[in-house]
């Protein structure tokens, strides 16, 4: 059996390219289910084989070339993950096309700059109320000669250009196209997020992606049986290469979820086998399961922490780190009781979940990891394809993220830098070398821009951002993230920045959980309205919580001002990137009075 999930995985040297890799993943299993997806129109969830995407491949590709579209010439996409996202990529990659990613939330001056940037030449949108939302954007459009709507089928556009996909396809493509065999051509420029000035685009080759993603497959166990549920947009890089390219690799099958909204209950119908997120998702269910807790009786909390303390110690006896204890013989009984019924509400088939994209809360990876799920954490950049370090397994350090992945290597460079190479590293930035020799040097170790250490058997532990890195006044270093993610353990506060850059102490803005918030209130025998959030009793209420979080921190360490809000910070009021990634000066800016009442006098 294992020889022949190994037989139907694709090798970057069988596919040569991405849209190589349908091809041979449609040889080998034509008939098997590729894609589960939800109709809305029908309300029910579809299956697509491998074959039938590759026959709309070819419709889309014979309308492409009705565009006078040619090889190298950029098309964008910026739509919901579907199958008509990946048969879209597949059918511009066949043309040899340079695929765009773009992200549904973002705002559209963003959109308009990315577009003109990278001189699209077509947009694949999904409604008509996404073309409404690029209004203030259409100066930065004038390129593009087509815009693609998914649906409705029949909604009717001033501009020319725009037009249903449904009348814009053919009845039938003929054979699906595959013109560039070239590993080293430019296969998409992916836009990073730009939290500070504009974004940038990385340019990513056909072997910079599928050795990325062979390479992850020699750390994640997956083949042909299993089912992965994909929420994390297709124009993050981390779901692009894990969550499609490395599952087409493997010939699983992917369900599209409806909406992180609607998470909890594609969970229970598709019961997914393997789960990639980034770990705000483990958070929330962490963040959950605790609230669950607190309203509960104290035997159940009691209950809960044992089976958790169980379970990791049973975990680090597995991985080599512990002994043998009696109590593991609980195990059955306790998984029993606490782990099953928690697990049951992913699916309760899950056998692995893997995180990326920002830092796991060792706090969170241990619940999950307690409760027997293997939780493995992995590390990388957009500019790296993007995967470049994983935990194993069996070789997991939950405060890591793990060892290099097969064929890339690690090192420190200045200030503990973590330096990076590999055929995994990007091309360069798209019309900008001076970026690109900053980001890259003459011996191709790119400079993640994160600092690190490395213990002795190579696993790599990320310590911080060199740019981020508070220095105060008194000239005491803070990396702000660590703080922030021990104050986010407390459910009360959703979103949170730490303040101090230049200053004799450190503050905080922190957007609260407006049902915890109101709970909050009443205990202090205040009202719920905002104004409440201004008066000392609660600022000295909500610094004491933070200081229950923060107790393990230097004293130099701790938040002496807060500045509170109920407004989410989001990507449509300019807070957040598209990537979910605080905007640290567009909050400043905004709470710019705040932070000069914090340190009047100081």
């Amino acid at each position: 059996m294992v020889a022949d999930i190994r037989d139907r995985i694709i090798t970057p040297e069988q596919a040569v390219t991405l849209d190589g890799l349908l091809r041979e993943r449609v040889a080998a299993t034509p008939d098997a289910v590729a894609y589960r997806h939800y109709n809305q129109r029908h309300e029910n969830w579809r299956d697509y084989t491998w074959s039938h995407i590759d026959h709309q491949v070819a419709r889309w590709q014979a309308a492409l070339e009705r565009e006078g579209l040619v090889a190298g010439d950029r098309v964008a996409v910026m739509l919901r993950n579907s199958p008509e996202w990946v048969i879209f990529d597949q059918a511009a990659l066949g043309l040899g096309l340079v695929v765009v990613p773009l992200y549904t939330q973002d705002l559209a001056e963003n959109v308009g700059y990315i577009i003109d940037q990278a001189g699209c030449r077509a947009l694949l949108i999904g409604n008509a109320l996404q073309w409404q939302m690029l209004a203030e954007a259409r100066p930065q459009l004038a390129a593009l000669v087509r815009i693609l709507v998914v649906e409705p089928a029949d909604a009717q556009f001033e501009d020319a250009r725009v037009m249903a996909v449904d009348r814009w396809l053919p009845e039938d493509g003929g054979a699906t196209r595959h013109v560039v065999r070239d590993p080293a051509a430019l296969a998409t420029i992916v836009y990073t997020s730009g939290t500070t000035g504009r974004p940038k685009g990385v340019m990513l080759s056909h072997r910079n992606i599928l050795t990325n993603a062979a390479a992850c497959l020699a750390v994640v166990p997956l083949g042909v049986g299993d089912v992965l549920l994909s929420f994390l947009p297709l124009s993050h890089t981390f779901e692009r290469t894990c969550g499609y390219y490395l599952i087409m690799m493997t010939g699983a099958t992917t369900a599209y979820a409806r909406s992180v909204q609607q998470l909890g209950a594609d969970l229970d119908v598709i019961r997914p086998t393997k789960l990639i997120s980034v770990p705000r998702i483990y958070e929330r269910v962490y963040a959950a399961i605790n609230a669950k807790l607190e309203q509960g009786p104290a035997l159940r909390r009691r209950l809960f922490a044992f089976a958790v303390e169980v379970g990791y110690a049973r975990f680090e006896h597995q991985q080599g780190r512990r002994g043998w204890r009696p109590y593991f013989l609980l195990w059955p009984l306790l998984r029993a009781l606490v782990a099953n019924k928690i697990l049951s509400r992913l699916g309760g088939r899950l056998s692995a979940a893997f995180a990326g994209g920002a830092a796991l809360p060792p706090a969170v990876a241990r619940v999950f990891i307690g409760l027997g799920l293997p939780l493995i954490q992995g590390y990388g950049l957009t500019e790296t394809s993007p995967v470049a370090c994983a935990n194993r397994l069996g070789d997991n350090v939950p405060e890591s993220v793990g060892l290099p992945i097969p064929g890339v290597e690690v090192k420190l460079g200045e200030r503990d830098a973590l330096l990076i190479k590999g055929p995994n590293v990007m091309m360069g930035y798209w019309q900008n070398e001076a970026a690109t020799q900053t980001m890259i040097d003459a011996e191709g170790w790119l400079n993640s821009g994160d600092t690190a250490r490395i213990d002795g058997e190579g696993h790599v532990y990320i310590t911080g951002r060199l740019k981020d890195i508070i220095v105060m006044s008194t000239g005491e270093k803070v990396p702000p993230h660590d703080l922030e993610s021990a104050i986010l353990r407390d459910t009360l506060f959703e979103q949170i920045m730490v303040i101090g850059e230049g200053k004799p102490f450190l503050s905080i803005i922190v957007v609260l959980d407006a049902e915890q918030w109101q709970k909050f209130a009443g205990a202090q025998g205040c009202g719920p309205e905002s104004a409440s959030l201004r008066t000392p009793r609660i600022e000295k209420a909500l610094l004491t919580r933070i200081a229950a979080q923060t107790k393990a921190f230097p004293s130099y360490a701790r938040v002496r001002r807060i500045a509170a809000t109920l407004e989410p910070w989001t990507v449509e009021n300019g807070m957040l990137t598209p990537t979910m990634k605080l905007r640290r000066s567009c909050v400043i800016e905004k709470f710019h009075g705040e932070l000069d009442d914090m340190y009047r006098g100081h």
